[in-house]
């Protein structure tokens, strides 16, 4: 039996969340009870916020070709929250009516995994394609539309369920807990001298580790195309610069490690960069610290690290095309010989 295993001995699997599968592990008990009140979150979060779905709510807005008016979960408000933090430091990269994008490139619900012949005319908003900030009208958790609006969630929707996950987890079991999500990861655990130690995937082999991390109280996020990938000499995947609409190749893999008490993106939407505004306490996102590397290490492919430095207390490390290693102060790991 592993360390981790002696520690935390308890599991429960979500093999089909969110298409990649949720692994809990906990120093108590996980209860039957407990797992259906875990699943039927995962199940209202996929009906809310799928674009794979018809019926989500998601679903309905791409449907609207004439717009409307969409109510959504209280639960979703550091969600959007997050992302309008987000649009603002990436500057339009960031945007999460890139799913029109992901359609044109292939990656649609069909799965067809088709380009259309004139993608490239279309994708980006540099082509007209709507944006979050100009054609989504927010009212808290209420979204309306003029016209048909596809919304994808990725860049940080997995790491935001998996911090939903942890709270209800640790309302019940306690903070020794560890959620595994494909590449997001949130841990914590009652003695801080002894972290738990994380392989970090290696984009081109999936069966090898480039590095290690210890982590013992917040989330690891990682960010790879090499998962979902498509086309000719695999240049397609599903890290796209919203601005273009196009993949970016800059960056490899990234790796962004959060503290769960996170230090975390006041709104400057239209502030010049380094102009101190808010707070922690104003950020309604602030204790979902999975969900902010989860976007922070999309952000990485389309922002300079130390543009997204001047909204976030957070590490990171990158690994570029040609395997040379960036690492910020702080990241608690190390690489081997890329």
């Amino acid at each position: 039996m592993s360390e981790l295993q002696e520690r935390m001995p308890y599991v429960a699997a979500f093999p089909e969340a969110l298409g990649t599968g949720i692994i809990v592990r906990s120093a108590q008990t996980i209860s039957p009870v407990l797992q259906r009140d875990l699943q039927s979150l995962i199940d209202e979060y996929d009906a809310t916020l799928s674009r794979f779905r018809t019926d989500s709510l998601v679903g309905l807005m791409a449907a609207a070709t004439c717009g409307g008016s969409f109510d959504f979960p209280d639960w979703t408000l550091p969600l959007f929250d997050l992302y309008d933090a987000l649009d603002a430091a990436s500057r339009g990269a960031i945007d999460p009516c890139v799913g029109e994008d992901l359609i044109r490139l292939g990656y649609g619900a069909d799965m067809t995994f088709t380009i259309e012949p004139d993608a490239h005319e279309h994708t980006g908003s540099i082509h007209g394609r709507p944006t979050w900030r100009s054609d989504v009208e927010r009212h808290g958790t209420t979204l309306v539309t003029r016209r048909a609006v596809h919304l994808d969630f990725g860049a940080c929707g997995k790491g935001y369920l998996v911090d939903l996950l942890a709270r209800r987890l640790r309302q019940s079991v306690g903070s020794d807990l560890l959620i595994d999500a494909g590449g997001d990861m949130t841990v914590s655990v009652a003695d801080a001298a002894q972290p738990v130690t994380i392989g970090l995937e290696d984009p081109a082999d999936a069966s090898n580790a480039v590095g290690i991390a210890h982590m013992a109280d917040g989330s690891l996020c990682a960010s790879a195309p090499s998962r979902r990938h498509w086309g000719a000499a695999h240049r397609l995947h599903h890290l796209l610069n919203a601005i273009d609409g196009l993949p970016a190749h800059r960056v490899a893999a990234s790796w962004v490690a959060v503290p769960r008490s996170a230090t975390t993106l006041p709104d400057r939407s239209g502030v010049p960069a380094g102009t101190a505004t808010g707070t922690v306490a104003d950020a309604t996102f602030s204790a979902f610290p999975t969900a902010i590397a989860d976007g922070l290490a999309t952000a990485l492919f389309v922002t300079e690290p130390d543009r997204l430095a001047e909204y976030v207390a957070f590490s990171c490390a990158l690994l570029t095309p040609d395997r040379r290693v960036i690492l910020s102060r702080w990241f608690p790991g190390r690489f081997f010989t890329a």
